[in-house]
């Protein structure tokens, strides 16, 4: 579908965000290796998440939706059985990467696929890890979905050094890991997101600038009974739009502000976003606030190479902001977003350059021309099928001097189905 998306005078309302997907991910497939049942509130409708209950499904999980909640009886760790069919993870590498780490560790034979994104997206960087842990794998050109697992040996522990700061590679190989008797340590030199540490209670080491993380057969795993926070990626839009539409003022609900997720609110701050926090506490081992955004002017700033893995997700709606300030922005050190549902270096690029601003396109990131807060051209955006470039499209369009057109608007709903519903009432 088509989306038109017109100028905004302003933007005003509160905003309920959906649940958080990487939290849901996990969520539920740690409540299906637990040994006793889990209750879930929130858990996310998009797309990629129910991708993940569909897998656990056909692994035998039982799983039942109530209200706004869903019910997991967890099986254990030698509860899984081998699916019947091919394994669908739709367009979640998150659901293809972890539950290979689970599948490898549990001994399950079975074969995930993925749409055509996603079957275009590298697996070599979790292949080789299991496989050094004694798991088979079978890959297209031995780097692509379909991805056959299997697993006749014992388990061998690995002391695996990251070679890139990735939450999907650390989580794969720990998930596979608690399957062993003996521990397998995962060092990490750059933070990533830790929400599979913290929703398994996982021993850390922490010396210097290595963090330890260590899993194998003797960690219970949890009944995961908590609220899932709202996503704090999808707010990220919303941040941005507050703070380039003069006169805006929003509130958002419930965030997720873990500080492996939160780089992205340290870099809008550094520019000048006037953003206050509010009710703060815990949900489950997450933390949680509401967030409050008002427009206010920005500066130009960096995106530094450390900085990449915590606001990844949040990168082609940071370069709207950017486009935005007054005067150059750099993204530094983020040639993985070549690798996600688009080339999103190159489709961020033409989108703010279909809009007016002058970008430069690099190998590894980009350098943004900011404007100072100067309308832009309405246009049509090629939203290339991700749903990061459709949001990010439909927020810079807010400020164009004319209706814009977003193509393959209905992407959004692999990660925020709500999206154009919320963007209308913010501006009605």
């Amino acid at each position: 579908m088509e989306q038109t998306v017109s100028p905004a005078a302003e933007l005003q309302g509160t905003l309920e965000l959906p649940a958080d997907k990487s939290i849901s991910h996990r969520a539920a497939m740690f409540a299906a290796l637990a040994d006793e049942p889990s209750e879930i509130h929130g858990y996310s409708i998009a797309a990629d998440p129910q991708s993940t209950l569909k897998c656990l499904r056909q692994l035998g999980v039982p799983v039942r939706h109530e209200d706004q909640k869903i019910f997991i009886q967890g099986v254990g760790r030698a509860g899984l059985k081998k699916p019947k069919q091919l394994l669908d993870c739709g367009n979640s590498g998150t659901t293809m990467r972890l539950l290979s780490g689970i599948l490898g560790g549990a001994g399950v034979e079975a074969t995930l696929v993925g749409d055509n994104s996603l079957s275009k997206r590298p697996m070599r960087r979790i292949i080789d890890p299991l496989r050094n842990m004694g798991i088979k794998i079978q890959a297209q050109d031995d780097n692509f979905a379909p991805l056959h697992i299997s697993r006749k040996n014992p388990l061998k522990p690995i002391r695996f050094d990251l070679p890139i700061a990735s939450a999907q590679l650390k989580s794969c190989v720990l998930l596979a890991g608690l399957f062993g008797d003996e521990p397998t340590e995962v060092i990490e030199h750059l933070p990533s997101r830790d929400h599979t540490e913290r929703l398994l209670g996982l021993q850390i080491h922490e010396s210097g600038d290595e963090r330890v993380i260590i899993s194998d057969n003797s960690q219970k795993i949890p009944a995961q009974n908590y609220r899932v926070p709202g996503d704090f990626s999808a707010g990220a839009f919303w941040l941005v739009a507050g703070s380039i539409v003069p006169d805006s003022h929003i509130v958002l609900k419930d965030v997720g502000i873990n500080p492996t997720r939160s780089s992205a609110l340290n870099i809008l701050e550094r520019m000048g976003a006037k953003i206050r926090y509010e009710k703060q506490q815990m949900a489950g081992a997450e933390p949680m606030a509401d967030l409050i955004v008002d427009y206010h002017d920005l500066n130009p700033t960096i995106i530094h190479p450390e900085e990449v893995p915590n606001c990844i997700d949040e990168i082609p709606v940071l370069a709207v902001a950017m486009a935005f300030a007054d005067g150059e922005s750099r993204i530094e050190g983020a040639a993985e977003l070549r690798f996600k549902e688009s080339d999103r270096l190159k489709a961020v690029a033409e989108m703010l350059q279909a809009a007016g601003i002058e970008v430069l396109e690099k190998k590894d990131g980009l350098v943004i021309q900011g404007n100072g807060g100067k309308p832009v051209y309405g246009t049509r955006f090629n939203s290339y099928d991700d749903h990061r470039i459709a949001m990010a499209a439909g927020i810079l369009a807010l400020r164009a001097t004319k209706p814009s057109t977003v193509d393959k608007a209905d992407c959004v709903s692999i990660s925020y189905p709500a999206f154009w519903y919320n963007l209308t009432n913010l501006t009605d």
